[in-house]
């Protein structure tokens, strides 16, 4: 079973996504876009220090493909 996803800073969301082979593709304003190799790609939006909600997070690691307790192995 996977445990609560927590309240996060972009920046960690980024750190992660980065170590997951994910690559920045371009920025839009204060939106980030990143690409895996294999297609998968998602938005993270970096709105200065803000917390990203655990509903956002969810939605980011939908588009990316990602399960959730891989995610919280590698913050």
């Amino acid at each position: 079973m996977s445990k609560k996803l927590p309240m996060l800073k972009a920046r960690d969301i980024v750190r992660v996504l980065r170590a997951l082979d994910f690559s920045n593709i371009r920025q839009s304003g204060s939106h980030v876009f990143f690409q895996h190799a294999d297609g998968r790609a998602t938005v993270v939006p970096k709105h200065g220090g803000e917390d990203i909600g655990r509903g956002l997070l969810r939605q980011i690691l939908r588009e990316a493909e990602i399960a959730p307790d891989e995610f919280l192995r590698h913050l």
